[in-house]
């Protein structure tokens, strides 16, 4: 799980600083390797290697809201829904989140590998920045 502290200002012109939380559990990334040839990673590294700045987009907005959540006060869930999605996506957060992975390699790639469980890096190969 990726915890991320974004400081942002809101469309009340209020600063705010909240955490926001990001996973994909391995059920998750099993399903995103298998519905791609080649793999998740693999399909990134193509699209990278192409700079298809189109893709490069759709894909990080893709990565961002389904690893978006919001944990229970238990811990024992993460929750996950378009309603969620959505109300994130909304935000100044979002936009800023967004142009950081957008245009900062090295940004991106610790997304992406903070996203993904422990146990599937293991069986993983990184993600790097190109």
């Amino acid at each position: 799980m990726l915890k991320k502290t974004i400081t942002y200002e809101d469309y009340n012109g209020n600063s705010r600083t909240e955490d926001f939380y990001f996973n994909l559990n391995q059920a998750e990334i099993t399903e995103m390797e298998l519905s791609v040839d080649g793999g998740l990673v693999e399909m990134i590294r193509r699209i990278v290697a192409a700079q298809d700045g189109k893709q490069i987009i759709a894909t990080f907005k893709d990565l961002i809201l389904r690893a978006y959540g919001q944990k229970s006060p238990d811990g024992k869930r993460f929750v996950k829904s378009q309603e969620l999605r959505d109300e994130f996506s909304q935000t100044e957060a979002y936009s800023k989140l967004f142009m950081e992975l957008a245009t900062d390699a090295n940004a991106a790639s610790a997304f992406v590998n903070g996203i993904i469980p422990t146990k599937s890096v293991a069986a993983a190969p990184a993600i790097k920045p190109m």
